[in-house]
């Protein structure tokens, strides 16, 4: 048996803007994941997840044992990664085989209500990582990262391909994304293969960064599930009936990005905070403009839970409900803060997550 486990992702700075190419954001990797089992198998393939229900969904070869057929499911995430990574196999000139995933997750509660913490992405980054084991085919990590971009955005062009990135490399990082539209474009016109080191490609990066020592994150989740997606779109999609866009909101969120990377590279503190408070500002105005609730009720009064006792706070991701952070003093004199911090998020009907950041996983090769 194979098993692969692919962490979970929180947004700390730059949601929205990211979804733009060459735009950069800052996002953690957390210490939950998705653990993916994978077992060979002969005449069909089976996918046990509590996503599917009940039974498994299966799946067997056409004739020519390239192409996958799925009976009365929705083509997934899971599927999309099985599915790219079975074309680079073939590219390759591997033999096909059969195999059985077994997908268990701890991204979500226990009435398996998600946390919100990237779970799509993670289990694409799993999957993948257990396809790569099954077929040797020894890819970077680098590598795994592009085939997990190019399976979500066979789904979803919309995808940052973010959360992709901190489920692959672990730890803190700064991250940059690629146009997705063109490497959907250039995937069906020429393949997997060609997709892996095509020129589309540019603009998308990725670096480890190390938040101040003496800042704790913190994390709370208002129990109420957001459509990044849905989110994303009315952000970005100008209509009649809405607002103005805010033209300056990308301009603006790539210098916040820049100035908390600084920080966090010269352990300052104070910078850090203070660069978390203006991308809260900043979100706060682009809800305005655009007519979107980024910020609901409960993620305001996570925020300002969490500023009155001297933390810097904002939401997390595309906002509307799921996960809000915090960025507080970790020094000794301050960790009764943090404990205040958490109790009055309890207190408003938050529910204060144990996370810490997963370990960084290897180099990051250039794309």
């Amino acid at each position: 048996m194979i098993e692969t486990r692919a962490p979970g992702k929180l947004f700390i700075a730059g949601e929205y803007a990211v979804v733009e190419p060459g735009q950069p954001a800052v996002l953690i990797a957390v210490d939950r994941c998705i653990t993916v089992r994978l077992t060979e198998s002969e005449g069909a393939g089976r996918i046990h997840s509590s996503e599917y229900g009940q039974a498994p969904v299966v799946w067997r070869r056409e004739d020519d044992g390239e192409h996958i057929i799925v009976d009365e499911r929705p083509f997934d995430y899971v599927l999309s990664a099985i599915s790219t990574v079975e074309e680079l196999r073939s590219g390759r000139g591997a033999s096909p085989r059969y195999f059985d995933l077994e997908i268990s997750s701890e991204l979500n509660d226990s009435d398996g209500r998600k946390f919100g913490l990237g779970s799509s992405a993670a289990v694409t980054v799993a999957t993948i990582a257990a396809l790569d084991e099954f077929y040797r085919l020894g890819l970077t990590l680098t590598e795994r990262f592009k085939l997990a971009v190019l399976a979500t955005i066979a789904i979803s062009t919309k995808a940052s391909g973010g959360d992709l990135a901190a489920s692959t490399f672990g730890g803190w990082i700064r991250y940059s994304s690629p146009d997705r539209a063109a490497l959907h474009t250039h995937r069906e016109a020429h393949g997997v293969v060609s997709a892996m080191s095509c020129p589309e490609w540019a603009g998308c990066s990725a670096r480890r960064v190390t938040p101040p020592s003496s800042l704790d994150l913190l994390v709370g989740w208002t129990g109420s599930p957001a459509s990044t997606e849905h989110l994303v779109t009315r952000v970005h999609t100008p209509a009649p009936e809405r607002h103005r866009p805010l033209k300056s909101f990308a301009a603006e969120s790539h210098t916040l990005v820049d100035d908390l990377v600084a920080a966090f590279d010269a352990d300052d503190a104070e910078a850090s905070l203070t660069t978390i408070r203006s991308v809260r500002a900043l979100l706060r105005r682009l809800s305005d403009s655009t007519g979107s609730l980024i910020e609901t009720e409960a993620l305001h009064d996570l925020c300002e839970i969490a500023e009155t006792h001297g933390a810097a706070a904002k939401p997390s991701g595309a906002g509307g409900g799921d996960c809000g952070i915090a960025l507080a003093h970790s020094r000794t004199e301050a960790r009764t803060e943090a404990q205040t911090i958490l109790s009055g998020w309890e207190a408003a009907g938050i529910r204060p997550l144990d996370l810490g950041a997963h370990r960084e996983e290897g180099e990051i090769d250039e794309f």
